[in-house]
C-alpha cells in the first residue's frame, strides 16, 4: 500500500488538544477564552473536543488571543488543512456506526495497538467469509440490509489492507480468549480457514497473536478493547458495544487499560504456544 495521507480524525483531535493546552498555559478557562473571542463557551468546548471543525479565521483568532508566534500559527493552520481532508473510511459512512468510523480515522495514524478480544477473532485478522458471518450474526438485533452487509465486509477488508500492509505498518499485539477460536460462525470450513489465516498473519514481523487458554486464571474481568498509541498524540482506548462504541481518553483510565492488558498477557500462552493451539483448533474444525 502507498503511504497514507495524514488522518483528518487525528489532525482534528491534535488541533483541539493543542488549542486546549495553549489556553491552559495562558491561565484561561474555556468560558473566559470564549468571552474574549466573543463566542459561546460551547463553541470553544466543541472545537477543543474535536466535535466541530474550526475555520482558518477561528484558529487565527485563537492564536492571537494566546499570543502564538508565526511558527506556531503555521503549525495550527496546517492541522486545519489536514482536518478538512477526506479519509478513505468516509466512503463507508452510510453503513458503518459513527464511532467505528472514528476508530478507523484514529487507526490510520496509530503506531501500535493492543487488542484484547474474548469473543471473536478481531476484525483486522478476519477472513472475508468469517467477517461476513460475524456481521450476519447481528442482523437479528441490529438492522442491516444486504447491501449494508456487503459494504461492511468491504470496509473491513479495506481496513486490513491499510493497517496491515501499509508502508509503515501499525504494530499489533492481539490476545484472544481460547473461546473465540471455538465459537462457530458459518460452516466448519469457514472456521478452519479462519484459523489457518490467523496462523499466517501471526508470523508477520509486526503482528503478535497470543491466546489466553480456558484453563488459565482470568486476571481481568473486562470486555473487548483496543488501546491505540500514537507518536505525537495521547493514547486512546476503543470499547466496542452493541450500538454506540465508546472512547476512553482520560489518561488515568487509559493507563488502567494498559495495566489490564499486561495482566492478560502474563497469563496468555506465548506466541509459539499460541500458534500450536490455533493449529489444533484448525484441525478440530476440519473434522
Amino acid at each position: 500500500m502507498p503511504p497514507e495521507q495524514a488522518s483528518p480524525t487525528v489532525r482534528r483531535l491534535r488541533l483541539g488538544q493543542e488549542l486546549r493546552q495553549l489556553r491552559e498555559r495562558r491561565g484561561l478557562t474555556g468560558a473566559r477564552a470564549a468571552k474574549e473571542l466573543g463566542w459561546s463557551p460551547s463553541k470553544v468546548s466543541r472545537i477543543e473536543a474535536a466535535k466541530t471543525k474550526p475555520s482558518h479565521d477561528d484558529v487565527q483568532a485563537f492564536a492571537k488571543l494566546y499570543k502564538c508566534d508565526d511558527q506556531k500559527l503555521d503549525e495550527l493552520l496546517g492541522l486545519v488543512v489536514d482536518a478538512y481532508q477526506r479519509g478513505w473510511w468516509e466512503d463507508y459512512e452510510g453503513t458503518l456506526p459513527g464511532g467505528y468510523t472514528r476508530l478507523l480515522g484514529l487507526e490510520a495514524e496509530a503506531t501500535s495497538q493492543q487488542n484484547w478480544e474474548p469473543q471473536v477473532v478481531p476484525g483486522l485478522l478476519q477472513t472475508e467469509d468469517y467477517a461476513r458471518e460475524v456481521i450476519l450474526a447481528s442482523r437479528g438485533i441490529v438492522r442491516i440490509t444486504h447491501s449494508g452487509v456487503r459494504s461492511r465486509v468491504e470496509a473491513r477488508l479495506d481496513r486490513q489492507q491499510r493497517v496491515l500492509h501499509r508502508a509503515d505498518p501499525c504494530i499489533l499485539h492481539i490476545i484472544l480468549d481460547e473461546s473465540a477460536l471455538m465459537r462457530r460462525f458459518g460452516e466448519p470450513s469457514v472456521m478452519r480457514a479462519q484459523m489457518e489465516h490467523l496462523i499466517r498473519l501471526s508470523v508477520l514481523p509486526h503482528v503478535s497473536v497470543q491466546v489466553l487458554p480456558l484453563e488459565s486464571l482470568h486476571p481481568v474481568n473486562t470486555g473487548a478493547f483496543i488501546h491505540l498509541k500514537f507518536a505525537a498524540f495521547d493514547d486512546v482506548v476503543y470499547l466496542e458495544q452493541l450500538y454506540n462504541p465508546r472512547f476512553v481518553e482520560d489518561l488515568e483510565m487509559v493507563a488502567g487499560y494498559e495495566t489490564a492488558f499486561d495482566h492478560i498477557r502474563a497469563e496468555a500462552l506465548d506466541e509459539n504456544e499460541s500458534r500450536v493451539l490455533i493449529q489444533r483448533k484448525a484441525m478440530m474444525w476440519g473434522r
